[in-house]
Parts: structure tokens; C-alpha cells; sequence
């Protein structure tokens, strides 16, 4: 999936001394499946870096593999080569990924040696995005998308005889499953000459049997310190620093219950970039990146925090995600500026434009940024989501749906106050009996807010057939977390709410 860094920068030099100010992440599929065989040729491959020069785009993070590479490999297979009994693609995008890979291959072109030199060219900060875990559609063992390293080894798996997709994961406490990471790593760092690496622990998130967690902790960390020497001596051979990043769960206790101790790892030098972002599920607009900095320490000054949104919104675990929109991209970086943030990291933006509004959409966001100033000059939304990665015994923090009649207090993040602004809470509601004549009480932060005229574009809403709205108050907002209340007035029969969200639209 796609993930962009955007950092204002003059070169390689430039780039690197400048912090990043947003993040892209280029996944290892999209690129090959998105294309004709017509584009797998040089121009082809710089046409991919050149559409984000002169934008807003600084760091280009690309990401090689997934349990297979996306490259002609000696460590790993390459996505078009099948193992005995292996089954081939039958979509059309996956034939298209194997077939526009080894066509590349074919014809002499490395596309992330490619991409790496012409986004140096084009002023660019290129990094390699390495996923650690990647468990995409084990479900079906004889997928083609699997290495033979994870077929030939089910007794390496987290849960060995599992089902479900993080039981099929491979367990890091094995010391064979580390190192044929390991042997990765080093390939990559031989191989490639990128501004930096980043080591996706958050594809997918589960890296050690359960129970075994806490033991992870120090398996993890010692992982990290040897990767860490080994980018240092690969930046001697260059010439210039090659940095370490890592993308962990949004929460630091999430993190560390898991294994990936990101704390430590800023604290003891081992990485430059820490991304706490969720997995896939839903954007997370309630990153505590000041918890992070509390955590962390001094410490905290020397590395990038860089909190990652995804692609898609949902509210709560069973319904239907949305892709995201300018809007609701603009209100997770609001907030996240405001609680300390460096950078702004995006995952699975992928071009032309994958996000609700299309390719129009996604050019605007990318000749805007995200930058504070822009974003809090701009319309936003805040959307009360949950976290979809934690550690056992941990709660995701979902708090919808609710019924009406009971209602609720919910705690929404909003960034810096508005100086001059209309401000609305919207709450969304199911199909229900006496639905369109329902009425609410809400407040924010105890100040009643107003009924205004209900919205009638229900697009960015998941089970919506009714988004109720009320006008804030102009001096109710606070920085930072704001407390909506709301009930069900009697009268009719009893709704369910199942979205809420804050809007604020500047004067």
C-alpha cells in the first residue's frame, strides 16, 4: 500500500539535514498492478517519482516486499517466481504485479535503484520501507504471494496450526525467522543507496506467540541495536547518513505489549524516525504524540515523530470503512501538529487517488501539504474512530455505536482553536422508526450547541441515513480535546448513532 514522507529539501544533503514535513509510502504492488507493460521501461519508472516533484512531497518511502520482493532478490523470491504447488495469480492486478516485475527484471531495470537516483534528481528524500511481517492472504497457503521460506516452515508460525492470518505470522522468537530478516536487511543496505530504512513492524503487528510478548521486548530491541550498526557502517561507506525509522502501534503501551519498544528505541539512538500509526483498519485520529515525547524523554528532540494515517475511516470495528477525504486528512494533522508532532506520515495514499474525491483530491493534497498553517485554514473534520492495534488485554477504545437514549460524552482532539469559525458536531444515524423526526440534545464542553439543517451528502458516512447537525457555540472550542455531549431528546422511538464527528470551517 502507499505511504508518502513530504520534507522541503535541496538534494540529498539538504533533504536529510531538513526535517521531514510529510510522509508518502509507496507499497510493493501498487506501482505494478496500476500499470501498463508499456510503462515498464525507464521512463516509465521516473514518471512514478516525477509526479510528486514541486509538490509538497519531500520523502518518498519505498517498500520492496512483502514476504516476497518485488526485485530479483538473493535472500528472497521474487513475486514472480512459484514454488512447487504453488498457485498463480488469477486477479487481474496480481498478474499484473508478477508479470510488470519480471518484465522490469528482464530488461535490466531495478525499479527502486531507478526510483532512489531519480528522486535525488528530482530533490526528493528516498527511503526503503522494509516489511517485517507481512501476512497478506494466508488463509491460503498455496497462494502465489507467499516465500517458500514461510511454506516450508508452518512450525515458525506465531501459533503454529492457526487460523486466522496474525496466528499465521512468523513468531521472531525463532532464531532461523530473525534471521532471514536479518539476511534482508543487509541485502537491501548492500544493494540500495536510500536516505534511510524503515523497518514496517506494523505489517501486521503480531510478531511473537502469545504470551510471549514481554520476551519479545528484548528480542526486538536487540534486532534493532544490530540493524542500527549496520546502517552505520553502510553510512560510512557512502558518504552519508543512512537512517533508521520504524512504524509502531499509536499507543506506547500497545507498542511495547507487542514487542516493539519504541520508547526504548529513541531512547537508546537506535532509530531517527518513529511512525505510531495504526494498521489498516482506521485512521486513529487520537495519536498522543505528547504521551510519546513524555515517555521518551530528552531523548525525544534527536528523532522524528512522525504519526501515520491510513486511507480508510470507520468508527467502530463492524462497519463499513470510508475512504478518507481532504477534509478528515486535514483534521488528523491539525491535531497532530498541535500535540508535538515533526512530520506527517501517510499510508496507502496511493496515485491517481485512491482517497474520496478522487484524482483531483489527491492533487490538491499533494500541491497544498499538510502543513499547520494550511490545514487550520482549510475545512476539517475530526472523526471519532478507535485503535486497531493494541496489546493483549488492552482496549480499543471504541465508543460507538450508542443509543440515543442514553447518549454519551465523547472526547475529540481538534487541534488549535479556531480563531473565527463556524464550528458543528455531526452525529450520524442508522435506519430506525421516527428517524427523521428525532431530536438531540448536545454541548460542547457544557455550552449548548444549536440544530442546524441536517447535511444531505452522506458519502463520507458508513450506515448513515441520517447525520443530524448543531452549530458549536464560537467560543465553546478549547486546544486540544473537546468534550461532546449528546442524548436523544423523548418523543420517538429510539436512535442509534453510529458516527461522530466534529467539523470546523474557518471564516
Amino acid at each position: 500500500m502507499l505511504a508518502i514522507l513530504l520534507v522541503a529539501g535541496l538534494g540529498r544533503a539538504n533533504a536529510q539535514n531538513n526535517k521531514p514535513t510529510l510522509i508518502l509510502n509507496e507499497d510493493d504492488s501498487h506501482f505494478f498492478g496500476s500499470r501498463s507493460a508499456e510503462q515498464m521501461n525507464l521512463e516509465g519508472l521516473h514518471a512514478f517519482v516525477d509526479q510528486y516533484a514541486n509538490t509538497a512531497v519531500s520523502h518518498l518511502f519505498l517498500c520492496p516486499n512483502a514476504m516476497k520482493a518485488s526485485h530479483r532478490s538473493q535472500v528472497r523470491d521474487a513475486i514472480w517466481e512459484l514454488g512447487e504447488g504453488q498457485k498463480p495469480p488469477t486477479d487481474e492486478f496480481a498478474k499484473k504485479w508478477c508479470d510488470n516485475a519480471r518484465l522490469l527484471d528482464e530488461r535490466g531495470l531495478d525499479p527502486y535503484a531507478v526510483w532512489i537516483a531519480r528522486c535525488r534528481v528530482k530533490k526528493i528524500s528516498p527511503w526503503l520501507s522494509m516489511r517485517m511481517n507481512d501476512v497478506h492472504n494466508v488463509d491460503e497457503v498455496d497462494n502465489y504471494i507467499h516465500s517458500s521460506f514461510w511454506r516450508k516452515h508452518p512450525d515458525y508460525w506465531r501459533v503454529p496450526g492457526g487460523k486466522g492470518w496474525t496466528d499465521r505470522a512468523l513468531d521472531y522468537g525463532i532464531p532461523e525467522v530473525r534471521e532471514h530478516a536479518m539476511a534482508y536487511v543487509r541485502e537491501l543496505l548492500e544493494r540500495y543507496d536510500p536516505d534511510g530504512l524503515e523497518l514496517d513492524w506494523m505489517r501486521f503487528g503480531y510478531h511473537f506467540r502469545p504470551g510471549k510478548e514481554a520476551e519479545g521486548v528484548l528480542i526486538l530491541n536487540q534486532f534493532m541495536r544490530e540493524v542500527r550498526s549496520l546502517t552505520k557502517q553502510w553510512s560510512a561507506k557512502r558518504g552519508h547518513p543512512i537512517k533508521l525509522g520504524a512504524r509502531v502501534p499509536t499507543l506506547p503501551d500497545a507498542a511495547k505489549g507487542l514487542g516493539m519498544d519504541g520508547v526504548t528505541w529513541v531512547r537508546e539512538g537506535l532509530v531517527d524516525m518513529l511512525v505510531p500509526t495504526p494498521f489498516w483498519a482506521t485512521t486513529d485520529f487520537d495519536v498522543p504524540i505528547e504521551l510519546w515525547r513524555e515517555r521518551i524523554g530528552s531523548a525525544a528532540k534527536k528523532a522524528i515523530l512522525a504519526p501515520g494515517a491510513e486511507i480508510l475511516v470507520r468508527a467502530y470495528p463492524a462497519a463499513k470503512p470510508i475512504e478518507t477525504d481532504l477534509t478528515s486528512t486535514r483534521g488528523f494533522a491539525a491535531a497532530a501538529w498541535q500535540r508535538g508532532a515533526d512530520s506527517i506520515y501517510l499510508f496507502n495514499y496511493m496515485d491517481p487517488g485512491s482517497m474520496t474525491g478522487g484524482k483531483d483530491a489527491y492533487r490538491t493534497l499533494l500541491e497544498e501539504g499538510l502543513s499547520l498553517k494550511t490545514v487550520t485554514r482549510k475545512p476539517r473534520r475530526h472523526v471519532v474512530t478507535y485503535r486497531d492495534t493494541v496489546a493483549p488485554g488492552m482496549s480499543c477504545d471504541v465508543v460507538l455505536p450508542v443509543d440515543g437514549f442514553k447518549g454519551g460524552t465523547f472526547r475529540i482532539y481538534s487541534g488549535p482553536k479556531p480563531k473565527s469559525a463556524d464550528v458543528f458536531v455531526v452525529a450520524g444515524l442508522a435506519q430506525s422508526d421516527g428517524l427523521a423526526l428525532s431530536r438531540f440534545a448536545i454541548s460542547t464542553n457544557g455550552k449548548k450547541c444549536n440544530p442546524a439543517a441536517d447535511l444531505t451528502e452522506l458519502s463520507l458516512f458508513s450506515g448513515v441515513v441520517r447525520a443530524v447537525q448543531h452549530r458549536c457555540p464560537t467560543d465553546s472550542l478549547r486546544d486540544g480535546y473537546n468534550e461532546i455531549q449528546i442524548q436523544q431528546l423523548p418523543g420517538e422511538p429510539q436512535q442509534k448513532i453510529v458516527c461522530l464527528e466534529l467539523r470546523v470551517v474557518p471564516r
